[in-house]
């Protein structure tokens, strides 16, 4: 049994969730307010027999005990599993992470803390950086942020830090691997050579690699460490290991361009700013931000807003993030789920021709008020559409259709959906049925009615406390077929319920490279990682692992599907069984709103019912309530003819 099983089994998912919430019993289960969102109903149910959560609020989202912890704390999984094993009493190992690897990486920080003291000694202190220190304050730096970043420059010299640091003891072999020398024909020499230098920090506040800007008119304008053990440009966000608590704390991640962007918010007093340093987001950037803060605001230069670039970063973000189920209301039974964005990802778009740190300098205030209007993605893509498509071409009109149905589609209100396809017919000039038909037309080949007649079958119950055969197939696919990723865009983090494959699987999206994710992963989820890549596989071939996969993701949405009604129907059951008159009452107008219509009868009510509890016996009284509902609303309707 892995560590991770040992801790699930040993905690009651009751006991931890009342540390967070007030819960009350509710027949075999219990219930409370949600503590991620704001309601009056408790929505939020506990499943002590599954060992399970689920929120059927707005959250749409549920899981295990580790899944309850992480959110709630907004820690990571291995700092998760250190809190609960804590709290069952285990002792866990130290990492497994190899201890030649871990010596390296120290080594390579140490080196780096002496560069980034010799280029910031130079810049303060000596005529070398009188350069650069006057170029940094004339944008506005005061002493005290220069020292907070440790901000530096780097000689004319081609072999003055080399020298420095060999003189330390340090070898060129770690130098080399720390990327701040480069090996040429004739010898080694400084990667930086008269730049002003940005250190750059992991989120744990590690220095990992160097940012530099030409003082001249040296090309690039703007040079980053090579990517190394420690640095990788696209999994590290500059500036996130000062912004963390601020994030956190304002429920807001901002999403700068450049180095000074992110210095001058913060000499401003906005500390929850990271910078992208200059290049396009990646959804590992995205990934730290998101267990901070559900709240994402990119700062996009006003001439970049068409762009693809600008797009591609909202897409990125967008993707990152989770998909919640929304609760529909259908027409008999159960409601329906519809998977929108758990995240409110916004558009912070600049005055023409003014950066960050130039809005910041020359007036906080309309930097607040830029922050405090910044539009949601889809209020930015309806405004950007004209600058990509010429809407008086046929093509373009269903090219621009393409892109902004999809952000319509995932509105869950009905009423602003019917906004914004509204606004889109407008847009384009199209009448508004023809769009709507233009993007649901039935696939050939299915039976509408027989889709809407279709009951679901009974649902099996999810035994969390016993490994997942189902999960760690799937993911053993993935990990020996690199080939499947593109075929995998549909899996998602709900198809997990387990929190150590839903981890693993998320670090899998963000990270291509094999090693690269081998390295990201420590302690248990390392070890589950290896016992997933040597657990025997039928032997299939490359095109035999996509037709596994398929089936894989068919019976992954299904049985997600089932364990939903299945919570929804164990509910209603508990209350219906208490035979509670106000309860009945609840229940049965719930359902008649469902049918989103006005003439159901009592008897219609009672058959949905009966359904929906898949056989228990609905009293009379449930129909007596209908019959006084009706003469109530007749009485009412008399009362306004006359």
């Amino acid at each position: 049994m892995s560590v991770i099983d040992d801790v699930r089994q040993r905690l009651d998912i009751v006991e931890v969730a009342g540390s967070y919430v007030h819960l009350q019993k509710a027949g075999r289960n219990f219930k409370a307010l949600c503590p991620f969102h704001s309601e009056k109903t408790p929505s939020f149910f506990i499943f002590p027999e599954r060992q399970s959560w689920h929120c059927f609020g707005s959250c749409g989202t549920g899981g295990d005990v580790f899944s309850l912890v992480m959110r709630a704390e907004r820690l990571e999984f291995g700092e998760a599993l250190h809190l609960l094993a804590q709290k069952a009493g285990i002792d866990l190992a130290p990492a497994t992470k190899d201890r030649a690897v871990e010596e390296a990486e120290n080594r390579l920080c140490t080196i780096n803390d002496a560069a980034a003291q010799f280029y910031h000694n130079l810049l303060v202190n000596s005529p070398v950086g009188a350069g650069a220190l006057a170029y940094i304050e004339g944008r506005g730096l005061t002493k005290k942020i220069i020292e907070e970043f440790q901000l530096g420059c780097s000689p004319e010299g081609w072999e003055t830090l080399k020298h420095h640091l060999l003189n330390q003891d340090h070898s060129e072999a770690d130098l080399l691997a720390a990327g701040l020398i480069i090996q040429g024909e004739r010898g080694t020499y400084d990667r930086f050579r008269q730049r002003l230098m940005f250190p750059i920090r992991d989120p744990r506040g590690r220095l990992v690699g160097f940012g530099a800007r030409a003082l001249d008119n040296s090309q690039p304008k703007y040079l980053n460490s090579p990517q190394t053990k420690l640095f990788d440009k696209s999994g590290i966000l500059y500036g996130l290991h000062r912004a963390s608590a601020a994030i956190r704390r304002e429920d807001l991640a901002v999403i700068v361009e450049g180095y000074m962007d992110a210095i001058a918010a913060h000499q401003g007093g906005f500390e929850n700013v990271v910078a992208s340093m200059g290049t396009a987001l990646s959804e590992r950037q995205v990934s730290l931000l998101k267990r901070l803060s559900k709240r994402l605001a990119l700062a996009l230069d006003a001439d970049a807003a068409g762009k693809t670039a600008t797009l591609r970063d909202i897409d990125v973000a967008q993707e990152a993030y989770e998909k919640k189920a929304v609760p529909i209301p259908g027409w008999r039974g159960l409601v329906s789920y519809q998977y929108t964005l758990d995240a409110d990802i916004r558009i912070i778009t600049l005055p023409p021709e003014r950066d960050p740190d130039e809005v910041i300098r020359e007036s906080p205030e309309e930097w607040k008020r830029l922050v405090a209007e910044a539009q949601p993605v889809i209020e930015h893509r309806f405004q950007t559409i004209g600058a990509k498509y010429s809407l008086t071409n046929p093509k373009d009109k269903s090219a621009a259709v393409g892109e902004l149905w999809p952000l319509i589609a995932a509105i869950p209100d009905k009423i602003q959906q019917a906004h914004y396809l509204q606004r889109l017919a407008d847009l384009v000039k199209v009448n508004e049925s023809v769009i709507l038909a233009s993007v649901k037309t039935p696939k050939p080949g299915k039976n509408r009615r027989a889709v809407k007649d279709e009951e679901p079958k009974p649902p099996t119950a999810i035994h969390l406390l016993q490994r997942d055969p189902l999960e760690e197939y799937c993911l053993s696919l993935l990990l020996r077929f690199p080939a499947l990723r593109e075929k995998a865009s549909a899996l998602m983090p709900a198809h997990f319920e387990r929190s150590e494959n839903r981890e693993l699987h998320q670090l899998w999206r963000t990270c291509e490279d094999p090693l690269g994710l081998l390295q990201a992963l420590e302690g248990s989820l390392r070890e589950h990682y290896s016992s997933l890549q040597e657990a025997p596989l039928p032997p299939i071939d490359e095109a035999q692992s996509e037709a596994a996969l398929a089936q894989c993701l068919a019976r992954l949405e299904e049985r997600r599907l089932r364990a939903i009604k299945a919570q929804e129907v164990e509910i209603v059951r508990e209350e219906e069984a208490k035979g509670d008159p106000d309860k009945l009452t609840n229940t049965a107008f719930k359902l008649w709103q469902d049918g989103a219509t006005e003439d159901w009868k009592a008897e219609d009510i009672s058959s949905a019912v009966g359904k929906q509890l898949q056989g228990v016996n609905i009293n009379s009284q449930l129909k007596e309530i209908f019959s006084q509902s009706n003469r109530t609303k007749h009485r009412s309707e008399d009362a306004k003819g006359e």
